[in-house]
This record gives structure tokens, C-alpha cells and sequence, in this order.
């Protein structure tokens, strides 16, 4: 299981067109991992824009993979800046060895949401975005624990007796993409921050591995983890 991360150059018109369109960027990284005209597989790799550009104010993108890409595909358009060499994450984070207990930061962009009539609804509450991501845990194989430290000023958003779990919400936004039939995609999206226990080492590697929740064409589902 191998992360990279890259940069792109916004002076591109390739870039910006993936930029703005989640689903062709997929399409785009898929050709540094695949031959030529193969078709991309849904599990083939997963990917995630951060929050924060580099110090040039370059866009930065992790891309999560079983296989070594060829960047050079991507290079006669200028689309990409840089890259950075490749970390095994099993050797990095010493995933062989998981056990209960181990506490992670972690960093998920995810589509919080839930199926009404046979279609997905994005949570737009902070409260329900928070426990869709609790429900995920229990089958993935974390919890998220309470915060240390109180409120600073004693308040509470939950009833008396809740703990308030060390997990934020941020960048709600709705991200848009086109197929090569023009037939629209639109999926919710949630960054997701906080801390993470390990309590099922076998569930939580193939969480890893897989990704969680929905819309991981559209660069959602990659959990990073780092250890505290």
C-alpha cells in the first residue's frame, strides 16, 4: 500500500479542468497507474485534494495505490508541478503490527449521508455528520474518544451525560462531475479531522486499504493517519 503525493501546476489547462471536475481527475490518475486504454477499476486507487496548497500555492493531492505509477504519462501537459517519492504505508506505519488501543490523527474527506427512497441525501448537520462518521467506526474498527478538555466555557451542544467526541467537521461543500455521457454526478462532501483508537486491527487495515463511504471517484474515502 503504497502514498504519494503531488503537485499540480494551475497554469495548466488540464489541471484546472480536473480541478474543477472531481470525476475527470480520477479519470487523469488513473492513467499514471494503468496502461494505455485499460479501464480504470473502481478500488484501483484512492485520492484526496488537501485543504492547503503547498508554499508556491500549488495544489496538493494524496493518492493512495497497490502499484507504482508512471508519472511521466502525466507530464507532456504540464499538468503536474512535482512529485515526491512514494511511502510504503504497511513499513511507515507499521501496519502488520496494529494492535487495540493505538490512537491515530487522522484526516478523512468523506460523503456523510443517507438513503432516502432509493437516493443518497448528504447530512448537512455538524451533529449528524459527526455520527455517520461513529457509525463508520464501529465497522471499520475505531471509535472516536471523547475530548480531554471541557468546553471553555462549560457549554454543551449534546444532553447532559454525552461526551463530545474529538472530531471536526469542515469545508462542507457539494462536488460536481461530468461522465463522458454528460450524465451529471453530484455528491456531498465533509473534511473530516480528529482522533481516532484502533479496537479491530483486521477491520481497520482493510479500512485502510478500501477506503470508507461513497463517491471515491470524486476523490472521497482515502483515511490518513498519522500516530500520535
Amino acid at each position: 500500500m503504497l502514498l504519494h503525493r503531488i503537485h499540480l501546476n494551475p497554469r495548466s489547462k488540464d489541471a484546472r479542468r480536473d480541478l474543477a471536475d472531481p470525476y475527470q481527475m480520477h479519470a487523469t490518475l488513473c492513467r499514471a497507474f494503468l496502461p494505455p486504454e485499460t479501464k480504470c477499476p473502481r478500488n484501483a486507487l484512492l485520492w484526496r485534494l488537501e485543504p492547503e496548497p503547498d508554499v508556491q500555492g500549488y495544489p496538493r493531492m494524496l493518492i493512495q495505490s497497490q502499484t507504482v505509477p508512471d508519472w511521466s504519462r502525466l507530464l507532456e501537459s504540464g499538468w503536474l508541478a512535482r512529485t515526491e517519492p512514494g511511502i510504503d504505508l504497511v513499513q511507515k506505519l507499521a501496519l502488520s503490527s496494529l494492535a487495540t488501543g493505538q490512537s491515530f490523527r487522522f484526516r478523512l474527506r468523506a460523503n456523510p449521508c443517507k438513503t432516502h427512497q432509493k437516493k443518497r441525501i448528504g447530512l448537512l448537520r455538524p451533529d449528524t455528520q459527526r455520527e455517520w462518521l461513529v457509525r463508520k467506526g464501529k465497522r471499520h474498527g475505531f471509535i472516536l474518544p471523547a475530548l480531554n478538555t471541557p468546553d471553555y466555557f462549560g457549554f454543551s451542544e449534546k444532553p447532559e451525560g454525552s461526551s463530545r467526541i474529538d472530531v471536526r467537521t469542515l469545508q462542507d461543500q457539494m462536488l460536481i462531475g461530468r461522465k463522458p455521457d454528460s450524465t451529471t454526478i453530484q455528491v456531498f462532501s465533509v473534511l473530516y479531522e480528529g482522533r481516532l483508537v484502533v479496537r479491530d486491527p483486521d477491520l481497520f487495515r482493510a479500512a485502510l486499504a478500501s477506503g470508507i463511504g461513497h463517491g471515491k471517484v470524486m476523490g472521497l474515502g482515502l483515511l490518513s493517519i498519522i500516530p500520535m
